[in-house]
């Protein structure tokens, strides 16, 4: 069952809004789908403004916020004109007769076990840590025979066992540079607008898979190659290896690159 907008609305409706939000992106069903894990044939019905794959009012929210998400648009006002063309918000189930229940159905308490069994423990050690002290006031103590003898000049002084912690230092671009050479390491920084990513190992795992929020910094490492997708290309900062990627991406373009080790040259 398709479900539009009514004939007095003029917004556009939900499907159509995450429709040119995801050809704006640059992106497909296909890949939209693999980055939201939402089924293929529940984002083309989405698209068309049919809900009834999602399972339910809860489910369909969760989607479109998801989808919204992923395609770069803020999913809030989707929210609210599904709420207005769909009976709005269900009201929370509540939750006092649970605890209600809970309150009622009381169990025996049982006894303590682990208590007693440190509290044994602590009695035996304090039995022997006495008996040892005990026996030690008997005779003079090691201590104090040191403490009469004569000092030696070959005794030198114990240096000592603690040493300063050295200062933090605040992560900076140095670190950067400093990148391991028996790996790939790359740096995403959103500095002009949020940006779609999509980031891989050299055995296709994902590594991250959301979206990047202006001032956001994101790094990645793998011993042989990281795969990237860039879904808004031109807000990205990009730092390979400890070495700027000079190379110039337009707003709104949607890259693929892949770094190994080394330079940072395009795999």
């Amino acid at each position: 069952m398709s479900i539009g907008n009514s004939p007095e609305d003029d917004r556009p409706s939900i499907g159509r809004v995450l429709q040119q939000a995801r050809l704006a992106a640059g992106l497909t069903v296909e890949e939209v789908s693999t980055s939201t894990r939402v089924r293929i044939p529940i984002v083309h019905a989405i698209e068309q403004d049919d809900f009834s794959r999602c399972g339910g009012d809860v489910y369909a929210r969760g989607h479109i916020r998801t989808l919204a998400r992923a395609v770069g648009t803020d999913p809030e006002p989707l929210i609210a004109q599904y709420d207005a063309e769909h009976g709005g918000r269900p009201a929370p189930t509540p939750a006092a007769p649970l605890f209600e229940a809970e309150r009622i159905r009381s169990e025996p308490r049982r006894p303590n076990w682990t208590a007693a069994m440190v509290a044994a423990i602590v009695a035996v050690i304090g039995f022997v840590g006495f008996t040892f002290f005990k026996g030690g006031d008997d005779g003079p103590s090691t201590a104090g025979r040191v403490a009469e003898g004569p000092t030696s000049d070959k005794i030198a002084p114990k240096p000592s066992a603690s040493k300063p912690a050295d200062p933090k230092q605040a992560p900076s671009e140095s670190a950067i540079a400093a990148a391991p050479q028996d790996k790939v390491t790359v740096k995403l920084s959103a500095t002009q607008g949020k940006s779609w990513i999509s980031a891989k190992d050299h055995n296709g795992r994902s590594l991250f898979d959301g979206t990047l929020q202006q001032g956001q910094s994101k790094t990645f490492q793998d011993k042989e190659r990281v795969d990237l997708i860039l879904g808004n290309a031109g807000s990205i900062e990009l730092f390979v290896n400890g070495k700027k990627v000079e190379d110039q991406f337009k707003p709104g373009q949607v890259e693929r690159l892949s770094y190994t080790k080394g330079d940072p040259e395009v795999g």
